[in-house]
């Protein structure tokens, strides 16, 4: 391209937009101020279809490039939800709401991709359609899978399908993907222990639910450490131990939470399995019992490799070859733009942010100057995959 003029001339208005959302954030389904502005905007732009409520809170808008010869429709996805944390930046834009900020950049995707759409709309120099996707709840409540199953790419008739993340660490300018697996699957564990309380001074009458599920949080790392091949990936973390309420008094319950993620469906059935069989045989070691609830939360994500070429052929030609990794390392990260890469092929991209706060983090936050790099990008990808 690399940035056309008009998209240089926007960069303005957009990062108003991004600070606008910064400072007004909302969480997972309840994002309806947020919605509410994109689709007005969609609106303004001009945009042939648009369509609100999709996966609960979730917006499309259609925009038909001056031919459809094609007949083809790309999707760009931009996810709209904040986190739970309370933001400690002090900047003139931060967050009004307190206890919840866009501690992940999802305000700069949202806009990013907004600003792309009114390009793309003033522009239609392409041949097909593009369904501009706004996604609610990509922070732990699956919204993604809620608009795949509420019949998005069937009612769009979407093809394929690209989504984009800022990354802290990697300089602005950069992008990175890989084909194959991107960023791995997030599962959710809770462990019931279950043992006998009694009297902390008479422990011998007692079935200690502390002294169990310490030993269930020490003898589950054996599962990386010793079951899981050291060239392979798998991370099991336990992240809550609740037991007890006083000094003097053994616990009769105990619960652990935590994650697991994986890159592979084999890896995730086996650590499954190890869990289970860990949990299950330590508790009755010490004369107690215990039940893991795993629960399966974000598939792997994982890029199609075909589409993994034309993304990467995107960005190059925004930022140049030499600023694409094409083969970056997989992160242990969740990201549910996994179930729109189940529905249909397509390729996720991290875009550099720079050396900022990381994400989820209370002084973070998205870097404006890379608005123009991502709506070149995703205004590429569209001119690439429908040329005119």
């Amino acid at each position: 391209m690399p940035i056309v003029n008009r998209i240089s001339a926007l960069h303005e208005e957009v990062t108003a937009w991004r600070r606008d959302l910064h400072e007004n954030p909302e969480l997972q389904f309840d994002v309806h101020r947020t919605a509410a502005i994109v689709a007005e905007k969609l609106k303004e732009f001009g945009c042939d279809e648009i369509v609100t409520g999709i996966g609960k809170t979730g917006v499309v808008g259609l925009i038909r490039g001056k031919t459809n010869g094609s007949g083809k429709v790309v999707g760009l996805r931009a996810d709209m939800d904040a986190l739970p944390l309370t933001e400690i930046t002090g900047l003139p834009h931060a967050s009004k709401v307190p206890g919840k900020m866009h501690a992940c950049g999802h305000d700069g995707h949202t806009a990013m991709l907004l600003g792309a759409a009114k390009y793309l709309a003033e522009t239609r120099n392409f041949d097909g359609s593009v369904a501009v996707i706004f996604q609610p709840a990509e922070e732990g409540g699956g919204g993604g899978r809620e608009m795949v199953n509420d019949g998005m790419m069937e009612r769009f008739g979407i093809s394929e399908v690209y989504g984009m993340h800022n990354a802290p660490g990697l300089p602005v300018g950069r992008f990175a993907l890989r084909a194959g697996p991107l960023m791995a699957a997030a599962d959710r564990i809770l462990i019931h222990v279950e043992g006998k309380g009694g009297h902390a001074a008479k422990p011998h009458l007692a079935v200690d639910t502390v002294l169990i599920a310490s030993h269930i949080v020490a003898n589950v790392q054996s599962i990386v450490s010793r079951n899981v091949d050291p060239l392979q990936s798998a991370v099991v973390s336990i992240c809550a131990f609740n037991a007890g309420f006083t000094n003097n008094v053994i616990p009769q319950t105990a619960t652990l939470e935590g994650t697991v993620r994986t890159l592979t469906p084999e890896m995730r059935d086996f650590v499954e399995k190890r869990l289970h069989e860990i949990v299950e045989g330590t508790a009755a070691l010490f004369g107690g019992t215990a039940r893991l609830d795993y629960h399966r939360d974000y598939p792997v994500t994982r890029n199609h490799a075909d589409n993994a070429i034309y993304a990467g052929n995107a960005a190059a030609a925004v930022v140049g070859e030499e600023g694409v990794i094409r083969d970056t390392v997989p992160v242990m990260g969740g990201e549910d733009f996994s179930f729109m890469l189940e529905a249909r092929p397509g390729a996720f991209i991290f875009i550099g942010q720079g050396d900022t706060a990381s994400v989820h983090h209370p002084a973070y936050d998205f870097n404006d100057e890379i608005i123009p790099i991502g709506m070149s990008y995703w205004a590429k990808i569209v001119e690439n995959r429908l040329p005119a």
